[in-house]
């Protein structure tokens, strides 16, 4: 048998929100597989999908630019080690200063924007501050008119392009970073996650004991409803519920052209430690 580590049994815990022995329990059975072991749990009780976005560990902030015009802006995320460095004004400064190159010099990747200026910058700002810091990804945005930018604090980061009221792109952008959207519209979806949605919908409603009809609908419903949780225009609008942000738009008669969004850390997984037990070993070793 596999051994089942506390940390494994904390992610799982993270991913699914159930119980530690209920965790412990399914990575034991799908021999200490993580991904196995999500799918059983959500199979019998109905576990959400986890969301790969709420995984935040890494520190760090999104640097954000807009232009003047406020048609094109882009966002940055920086990482440190410590959410301390992550409130130093020259950190801050520096992930902005990046926000605004990014916008203005279009680059293609990380390592372009990186040029030797950049990283001499880098390398001056890891000195000074005594961790490392690293330039993560970016995200840029140009419109033809101009774009919503909401920051949450200093670690999510959202642009919107929609030609609509000016309050409607304030209220997507916030909902965006509530909700996170993993997709734009339930055909965005590849066809490998439906196609796993629609398994484990099919293995939750096999033991219903209901007429094949009925099971088919009953996975159909399912796999859409779960698709409309991961994608922005089926999501229910974070301020009335009631209706979903497609048929928001549809009200508003506006259209939605386009959007980025970044979170701090989304999908690091960080180095936990025990810090009782460094402190006993350090102790230990000074005898």
């Amino acid at each position: 048998m596999a051994e089942i580590s506390a940390g494994l049994v904390k992610e799982l815990r993270e991913l699914t929100g159930l119980g530690m022995m209920e965790c412990k329990k399914a990575l034991a059975e799908a021999g200490g597989d993580l991904k196995k072991a999500e799918e059983l749990l959500r199979i019998r009780s109905g576990a959400k999908a986890s969301k790969a976005a709420g995984r935040v560990a890494a520190e760090g902030v999104i640097g954000a630019w807009l232009a003047p015009d406020g048609k094109l802006g882009a966002l940055l995320e920086l990482n440190c080690e410590t959410d301390f460095v992550a409130k130093n004004e020259d950190f801050l400064a520096f992930a902005q200063s990046l926000a605004e190159m990014v916008a203005t010099g279009n680059p293609k990747d990380v390592a372009q924007l990186s040029s030797v200026q950049v990283e001499e910058r880098r390398k001056a700002l890891v000195q000074k501050i005594g961790e490392n810091i690293t330039i993560r990804r970016f995200a840029r945005l140009q419109a033809s008119r101009p774009l919503a930018l909401y920051l949450h604090g200093t670690r999510i980061g959202v642009l919107v392009d929609i030609d609509g009221p000016e309050d409607l792109g304030k209220d997507l952008a916030m909902h965006i970073a509530f909700a996170k959207p993993q997709y734009l519209a339930k055909s965005d979806v590849p066809t490998d996650i439906v196609a796993r949605e629609r398994e484990i919908a099919a293995a939750r409603a096999k033991d219903s004991g209901k007429p094949a009809e009925i099971v088919t609908k009953m996975v159909e419903g399912a796999v859409n409803k779960h698709l409309g949780e991961i994608s922005l225009l089926g999501q229910p609008f974070v301020k009335d519920d009631k209706q979903t942000i497609e048929k928001l738009l549809a009200a508003k008669k506006a259209k939605l052209h386009g959007y980025r969004f970044l979170v701090v850390g989304e999908g690091i997984e960080k180095k936990s430690s025990d810090f009782a037990a460094e402190v006993m070993a350090t102790a230990g070793a000074g005898r």
